[in-house]
Order: structure tokens, then sequence, then C-alpha cells
């Protein structure tokens, strides 16, 4: 089964990088581009699409109100957004999206998004057919909540509002703007669970959202402290081994 895709982008560059990233991916053909939601909208109507690689933030109407209005299609196909923006996701998933990818655009984290919508169409060609429900349902599980305890009651912390993680004795903690929230969760578990393209692991006790680092003060032999926007300005260790790993990704 090959995905006909279509990318709804308003930058040129961003939608060359994610065609060359899908003509990776041997189940999917791109066969349409298209630089706002208006012209989505005509492409959409005129071919059957198998699945849109949406942008957010476009002049006119947006990606998320586009995604409602196709969600009103007769046979809407499904929604993969490919965004700069981390903090849309549960509203992402309001309008049904089978993923939510944040750029730069991660090749692993593409194909399992594509895997997912590969997935939902083989399902839709049995007895039961997929219909818009079912995708919301399935999801909300994909929904990036980390469940943590507060007062005795368990919440649900947006991966976005989680400034860092870390071990203190035998527990591992997650440190938002003002509190300090018990999880369940290793901290080799939470690193596996949270998105590579946001946290990073600094230190064999602590993981850090990048998007929170405000400074980096080099501290010794080659290490460095990240402060970070919490209440506290806290201060994360980031080991010689990790250093060099970061100074890479943030070209310094």
């Amino acid at each position: 089964m090959k995905l006909r895709a279509l990318i709804v982008d308003d930058e040129y560059p961003a939608r060359q990088e994610l065609r060359y990233a899908l003509s990776r991916i041997d189940d999917v053909e791109v066969v349409g581009e298209a630089t706002n939601a208006q012209e989505a909208l005509m492409l959409i109507k005129a071919l059957d699409y198998s699945v849109l690689f949406l942008d957010i933030a476009m002049p006119g109407m947006n990606g998320l109100e586009l995604g409602s209005v196709i969600q009103e299609l007769p046979r809407p196909p499904y929604v993969i957004y490919v965004t700069a923006y981390d903090e849309y996701a549960v509203k992402a998933f309001d309008v049904s999206a089978v993923d939510y990818i944040l750029k730069p655009i991660d090749e692993k984290r593409l194909r399992r998004a594509v895997a997912k919508v590969l997935r939902l169409m083989q399902g839709s060609n049995g007895e039961v057919a997929a219909t818009a429900e079912p995708r919301a349902e399935q999801s909300v599980a994909r929904i990036d909540r980390i469940p943590a305890e507060k007062n005795g009651k368990t919440v649900l912390v947006a991966e976005g509002d989680i400034v860092f993680a870390f071990t203190e004795g035998d527990a591992v903690y997650l440190k938002t703007y003002a509190d300090k929230l018990l999880t369940r969760f290793t901290l080799k578990e939470l690193e596996a669970r949270l998105n590579a393209n946001l946290f990073f692991r600094t230190h064999r006790c602590f993981i850090v959202n990048l998007h929170k680092v405000k400074e980096i003060i080099p501290y010794f032999n080659g290490t460095y402290s990240l402060v970070v926007d919490d209440k506290e300005k806290s201060e994360v260790p980031l080991s010689r081994a990790q250093a060099k790993k970061l100074r890479r990704i943030l070209g310094f």
C-alpha cells in the first residue's frame, strides 16, 4: 500500500525538506503541494489523498482550522502535523490528527508516523471502516502527557511544561516552572518516552527540556551548568561527554 501524500506548508524550504525526507520512505508518494489552506482544500476535493503533512502557522486559515474543516469531508485524509511549535499538540489531537512532528524533522519519528497511518489504512479495509471518532480515540493514547503525583492525586503533565526530569535518591521527579512532581518512571523510561526533539540527557541523573534552557555556564574540565527557566532559575549539570553532543546540536 502506497500512501498518496499532500504537503501543506507556506515555506518552500520546509516543503522541500519534507518532500526529500518522504522520498526516503518507500510507502509514501508525494503527489501534491499546497502553500495555504485554500489551495489544500481545492487539491483535497480534486484527488483522494491518503495523508496530509500539514503545517500549523500559515497565513489565512491555519493548520488547525484546516484540520477541523477536513474532518467534515465525506472521506477525510489522515493528518500528520509537521510544525516548529510544540504548544499546539493537544489541539491537534482534538481535530483527530494521527501524529504531531516537530521541526527539524527526525527521520525515525517521521517513519513511525507513516507506519501509524498505514496501520489505520489497513484497518479501514476490514469489516469496520475507520471513522473520525476511532481515530480521535487512538490519538488520545498518544497525547504527550506524563503521569505524576501531586497532593495525593495523579496529574497529567504536558511535555511542554516539563523543565527537566531528575533522580533524587531512589525517586524520579519532574520539575515544572513551580512544582516538583514524583513520577513512577525510571529516568531511562522517561528518556525513551519524551520527545527526542525537545529533551536531552545532560547527565546520568538529569534530562532537560532544551526549550527551557536560558544560559550555558562553563564549569570545569569541559563540563557546564544549564540555567533553566523555572521559578528557582535552577542549574542543571551537563557532563563532559554530553557537552560535546549538545554543542553539536546547538552549533557552538
